[in-house]
């Protein structure tokens, strides 16, 4: 199979049948055999009639239902678990993306050799003060801390080789970040695309505010797992011992000036801040052992409740 196209959606009745028939008809004019897989994210209008009865009509059409509203990662997860095409594809579900670009995709994927190639909407017809203005701020922040040179890191038309989508893990809201978590996981090729951005014609953006104070603590979350995940005592018992060590100095200044009659320990502020590092130094240390023991081995961390299938 050439191309498997994952779909997150959340209430998107009105907008699945034109997207499909959009889809159906770029892939049978360029000969592209394909899978889309549209993942109900707990709709709570008919988004799933739709699915099935888009699956009654072709069976390149499969569908997971979630019994609730998990967010855009879990279903992207899901998605990726499902895929079985040498290229995947992910677009948001609102007509907003354009399925036009997904061959053009798939060739830099197959004939330039990228690992991950991330679209661009250099023009967008989003609010500037809602969404623009925050964007451009988020997207430098994102390439200072990761390195990676894209212009979009939270474009949702994105396309993967296969084996990228098949070795990470999208999680929580970390959706934002997949460029950062494939060069993570050793996936360093990784391109971008200008591509168009339409105006939504169907239904409200899902999206509010508190993404982009969400975005950054995942964005904190990642590059620390990125460097310290699997070793958490790197980070923590550094920085513990370094506490200990200058609170242990401290006291031993402070305790050889007592010894000569300078300073009275209860009266000295020197004194307290001295055993608070050195208090502070071991829960740092003990943190980080407790992180090694458990480092990320939560069993239940990507099980989502399904409700349906159509595979």
């Amino acid at each position: 199979m050439d191309i498997s196209i994952v779909v997150p959606l959340f209430n998107e009745d009105e907008s699945l049948p034109h997207l499909a028939e959009w889809i159906d008809r770029v892939m049978n004019e360029h000969g592209l055999s394909y899978e889309v897989i549209m993942v109900d994210d707990g709709s709570k209008d008919n988004s799933w009639q739709v699915i099935e009865d888009l699956r009654a009509k072709n069976p390149c059409y499969k569908g997971v239902k979630f019994r609730r509203n998990y967010g855009k990662s879990a279903a992207l997860n899901v998605g990726f678990g499902h895929a079985q095409g040498d290229v995947v594809i992910t677009m948001d579900a609102d007509l907003q993306d354009s399925p036009d670009e997904v061959p053009e995709l798939y060739r830099m994927i197959k004939e330039e050799g990228y690992d991950l190639v991330s679209g661009w909407k250099k023009k967008r017809y989003d609010s500037k003060l809602a969404k623009n203005i925050p964007s451009k701020f988020f997207n430098w922040t994102t390439r200072k801390m990761s390195g990676i040179k894209l212009h979009d890191f939270n474009c949702g038309l994105k396309a993967y080789k296969r084996d990228v989508v098949k070795s990470i893990e999208v999680y929580g809201e970390m959706h934002r970040y997949i460029p950062v978590i494939a060069k993570w996981a050793g996936f360093s090729k990784i391109g971008e695309k200008v591509v168009q951005h339409r105006k939504r014609e169907f239904g409200v953006t899902k999206f509010g505010l508190n993404r982009f104070v969400n975005g950054y603590l995942d964005l904190m979350s990642i590059m620390f797992m990125s460097k310290f995940g699997k070793q958490p005592m790197h980070f923590f018992g550094l920085v513990g011992s370094v506490s200990f060590l200058m609170g242990f100095i401290a006291l031993v200044v402070v305790c050889v000036l007592r010894l000569i009659g300078r300073i009275a320990l209860t009266n000295s502020v020197w004194f307290y801040l001295s055993m608070l590092f050195v208090i502070l130094g071991a829960m740092l240390f003990l943190a980080g052992f407790l992180g090694e023991l458990i480092c990320r081995n939560s069993s239940t961390r990507n099980n989502y409740l399904i409700e349906k299938e159509l595979m």
